[in-house]
């Protein structure tokens, strides 16, 4: 087993000429890690973590192959995720005491099983991992007693290991081959109750969109083969362009739009919640988030494409609108839950349309942790919940609470922006971002003000957007800061094309917030009631998948 570790700047050749005659060798090291030279102390802290994978294959081997007893099988996924989460934070040590690693545990020709460790890997390893432990823990009570309870803890603990693999890839070839063993484990989870009619058929729809993706996938790593000759993130960041540079990162996009349940491949994902609740929380909190990540870490590859990215942006932004108003018409907590993550991965996709990798990170941390929670407490909220979409006893927001709402945000966002030195001239893509970011605080400050002008609630509206604000900003600084060794400097000269979509944007996201504002005045109107119907069973999208799906594929 081999350790490697390489050491230079972001996107820097260097040529080392040796030789006495011919100059017979040329050495050219590019890459977006940032290496250190280590102290001596590396070599043994290296050889404990290529000890420690083949510890962590055994733990998945016994749980998933030898614990047959249900109560026993649950407890024992519940260590592994443990032991996955000590791990990770090991990791992440290792990190910030050595640096970026490489660590190769075995190779078969161009096929390489190496682990890559850098920050954005770690990150992902503690959140997943983390959400592993809490998931694990509940599913040990929610299926005491199921006579399936080893067969589900099984293929939970197979899915998490899947992901995990995925993340810590440090080649496109392993990083496929957990892709669709992350898939697999999941159809899996989700057929658990196969005597369910609707649980099967969105199993099947998951199916078929995840084999798209599959297919989407091997595509690319074909592309990547033939125009780099490897598949080591490494190399391949050192050099991104490459003579199929844009037909790969459309495949890369495409892949990551199906599996983050983009218009118009979503259904799958609200259909899914015949399953039990602990596959919820893990598919909405962390599986989901795949597509993300595979933009974010093939960000090198994906950014050569301007037109990737412009498609991504503009599918994001209409599935984040989209499924927000549908979320909007749902009366039961787990649909509307279900449609937020579509809304949620639309805008996480908008984020990476954008370049703002980083951001787009930090939505996935905090979008994670929160939809494990809510999903996991759901059954103790139902009482408090209401609708959204026709507010009880608050009228629709005055034209002049609107305007002045979208002044404080705006001035508020700007200062910010301007505090960073964002400018629309030197990154439009994040101005752009900001500007979505002002519309919601205008949207929580007419939501507070439309009830009552009084000077408690006007000071209270101004205090939240000023911590809302500075803790949205810090916060995504300190990602920033963070993901810098691992994330391509992409700040590119925008066309007028890419200018364009981001007007569209921004128009639509401020047409639903402008719509949001107006409901309760156009709640009475036959016209409003035609729409809640149609959007309350999501246009009819999902049924049209259902009646392909049954009628062409099973």
């Amino acid at each position: 087993m081999n350790s490697r570790f390489y050491q230079s700047e972001r996107f820097l050749a260097k040529h080392e000429l040796e030789g006495s005659e011919k100059t017979a060798r040329a050495l050219s090291v590019k890459s977006t890690l940032p290496m250190n030279h280590l102290p001596l102390t590396t070599p043994a802290l290296l050889e404990a973590y290529e000890w420690i994978t083949p510890l962590l294959l055994l733990a998945v081997l016994a749980v998933s192959m030898l614990l047959r007893d249900g109560r026993q099988a649950a407890e024992g996924a519940a260590g592994v995720a443990r032991l996955f989460f000590a791990v990770g934070l090991m990791f992440s040590f290792g990190v910030m005491l050595a640096g970026p690693m490489r660590i190769e545990l075995a190779a078969w020709g161009p096929a390489r099983l190496a682990l890559l460790v850098d920050p954005l890997s770690a990150l992902m390893l503690v959140l997943v991992s983390f959400l592993g432990v809490v998931v694990t823990r509940y599913a040990i009570n929610y299926l005491d007693g199921d006579p399936g309870q080893a067969r589900f803890s099984r293929w939970l603990v197979l899915a998490l290991t899947s992901v995990l693999a995925l993340v810590l890839s440090s080649n496109l070839l392993m990083f496929a081959a957990a892709w669709i063993a992350t898939s697999l484990s999941l159809h899996q989870l989700l057929t658990f109750y196969r005597e369910r009619p609707a649980a099967v058929m969105a199993a099947r729809k998951k199916f078929v969109i995840s084999r798209l993706a599959d297919a989407s996938m091997i595509t690319a790593l074909v592309l990547v083969w033939h125009g780099h000759g490897t598949w080591e993130f490494h190399e391949l960041f050192a050099n991104p362009a490459g003579p199929y540079a844009g037909l790969l990162a459309g495949f890369l996009v495409f892949a990551a739009m199906l599996k983050s349940a983009q218009f118009p491949f979503h259904s799958w994902l609200p259909d899914t919640l015949e399953t039990p609740t602990p596959v919820s929380a893990l598919m909405h909190a962390g599986i989901i988030n795949a597509g993300g990540f595979l933009i974010v870490r093939l960000s090198p590859l994906v950014t050569q494409s301007p037109t990737a990215l412009n498609t991504l942006a503009l599918f994001g932004a209409f599935t984040a609108l989209f499924a927000s108003v549908i979320m909007m018409t749902q009366t039961s907590i787990k649909k509307s839950l279900a449609w937020s993550t579509v809304a949620q991965m639309g805008f996480m996709m908008l984020q990476c349309g954008l370049g703002a990798f980083a951001l787009a990170m930090m939505h996935i941390v905090a979008h994670s942790l929160y939809k494990a929670h809510a999903f996991l407490s759901s059954g103790s909220v139902v009482n408090l919940a209401k609708s959204a979409w026709t507010p009880v006893g608050r009228p629709s927001a005055h034209p002049l609470v609107v305007l002045g709402s979208l002044a404080v945000s705006t001035l508020m966002g700007f200062c910010f922006a301007a505090a960073l030195g964002v400018t629309l001239q030197n990154d439009p893509g994040t101005m752009l971002l900001i500007a979505v970011f002002i519309m919601a605080m205008a949207h929580l400050l007419w939501t507070l003000w439309s009830s009552s002008m009084r000077q408690r609630l006007i000071l209270r509206g101004l205090g939240i957007v000023v911590a809302a604000t500075t803790a949205c900003f810090a916060v995504h600084a300190g990602f920033e800061h963070l993901l810098a060794a691992s994330l391509p400097a992409y700040a590119p000269i925008r066309s007028g094309v890419e200018h364009a979509v981001m007007i569209l944007v921004a128009l639509l996201f401020l047409a639903v917030l402008i719509f949001q504002s107006q409901l309760p005045a156009w709640a009475a109107r036959p016209a409003f009631a035609r729409l809640y119907v149609h959007a309350s069973n999501g246009f009819y999208i999902g049924t049209l998948f259902n009646r392909i799906t049954g009628k062409f594929l099973f």
